[in-house]
């Protein structure tokens, strides 16, 4: 699937304070993937694997100042979730199970 990227010229929203669940970090590591790619695409408003209705849910959140939500597939089938509060102070790389 198609990578969308609406504004690639900057940051879309603050990202807060970042953290990472000790079972995403473990998933990255095995993937061979880096945490900061992964916030890169989505503070640029690659949301990755969402679907549609979750797209324009994202992109009004970000003119809105809601909850944004990422989904990246990994190589080994698993899935990261990267959430970024309302509030903008806070944003967070978990698995699906650490929701």
């Amino acid at each position: 699937m198609p990578h969308s990227c609406p504004d690639s010229t900057g940051p879309r929203f603050p990202l807060g304070r970042l953290a990472i669940t000790p079972a995403a970090q473990a998933a990255l590591d095995a993937a061979d993937i880096s945490g900061v790619l992964l916030l890169a695409r989505h503070l640029h408003g690659d949301w990755g694997e969402i679907s549609e209705h979750d797209r324009l849910q994202n992109e009004l959140a970000v003119l809105l100042g809601l909850r944004v939500l990422s989904s990246y597939a990994l190589t080994d089938g698993k899935k990261v979730w990267i959430i970024t509060e309302a509030d903008r102070l806070a944003t967070t790389i978990l698995l699906p199970d650490d929701y």
